[in-house]
């Protein structure tokens, strides 16, 4: 690690003064380790990818993504492929890649953290979807991606509510659709060992990247790591609203079991799209952003990111 560029989001997560400060912070305790650092603010949607794409052009070895799930995710998408390093400062609402890679809740400590951490080249995910305006897009991922009630719930999320209550927003917002989503079905075919022709009926799917979200959610998917190669896929095959709330609570409590109704499916791909008559759209979503709707490919890019990984979080 020898010029970082420290991309941050202005927006992200509460408290912008604070963030800006905890900034100027880490810039120090980089350049105070001897490493040259520079900090770079987004001012737009999509901004952080074009600033990444900027910095790899005028030769930084590493990206610092100081925000939350969301910044990292425009991030991503520059940097996978190439072998510019990513870090993970947790500086947003939702923080689930950093608390995965054990980097805790705390920016300086994060800083402090990567400085001694190994860059290890890891699988993501891709998914291919269709976006407002039909047209065939696609994005990588590293913590999740879901078709369904997830990603109603990321639709819903405003961003300035979001700033001001933070999660809080996340539960009221969860509990809403639980009440009164009615959970339509969809298609999902799945290719499993390079076969397909397994084909369920589902109300949502996940697609789970990392071993740990932290907070109340802990370890969703036992077996989902950012070091594998295939996909772990959390299918929920019901539309029961008391199946949902029984599986949610068993997952606070760490006592979550899979059943014929919600099952752990390890897959090279899936394949979805919406059932015939279906009278509303399917939304995607990736890193808890809002994509577009169904159909919809995941799987496993043949391309990988170069993450920085504190000795603690290696496998």
């Amino acid at each position: 690690m020898r010029r970082v560029a420290l991309i941050y989001n202005p927006a992200s997560g509460q408290h912008s003064s604070w963030r800006t400060s905890v900034v100027k912070d880490a810039l120090a305790l980089l350049r105070n380790a001897g490493v040259e650092a520079e900090a770079l603010e987004t001012h737009a949607p999509g901004s952080a990818k074009s600033l990444t794409q900027a910095a790899i052009r005028q030769g930084y070895d590493t990206i610092f993504a100081c925000g939350g799930d969301g910044t990292v995710h425009e991030i991503l998408q520059a940097l996978v492929g190439t072998s510019v390093a990513l870090g993970v400062v947790p500086l947003g609402t939702a923080n689930a890649l950093a608390q995965n890679l054990g980097l805790g809740k705390s920016p300086l400590k994060a800083v402090r953290a990567l400085l001694s951490a190994a860059a290890v080249e890891v699988p993501v995910g891709r998914i291919y979807y269709h976006d407002k305006t039909g047209a065939e897009c696609w994005r990588f991922f590293t913590v999740a991606a879901g078709v369904g009630a997830d990603a109603l719930l990321m639709s819903r999320m405003d961003a300035g509510l979001k700033r001001r209550y933070g999660y809080a927003l996340y539960m009221l917002e969860a509990f809403r659709i639980w009440a009164t989503n009615p959970f339509p079905l969809f298609e999902a075919a799945f290719t499993i060992d390079g076969n397909g022709g397994r084909t369920e009926h589902v109300s949502q799917l996940l697609a789970v990247r990392i071993r740990s979200f932290g907070g109340v959610l802990g370890t969703l998917a036992p077996g989902a790591t950012l070091h594998k190669n295939t996909l772990s896929l959390m299918a929920f095959k019901t539309r029961s609203r008391i199946k949902y709330l029984r599986f949610l609570l068993a997952t606070i409590a760490g006592r979550q079991t899979f059943s014929e109704s919600i099952q752990m499916i390890d897959a090279d791909s899936v394949k979805c799209r919406t059932r015939a008559g279906s009278p509303a759209p399917v939304f995607v979503e990736a890193d808890g952003e809002v994509l577009g709707n169904l159909p919809a490919l995941i799987e496993v890019a043949s391309e990988t990111l170069t993450l920085l990984i504190p000795p603690h979080a290696r496998p």
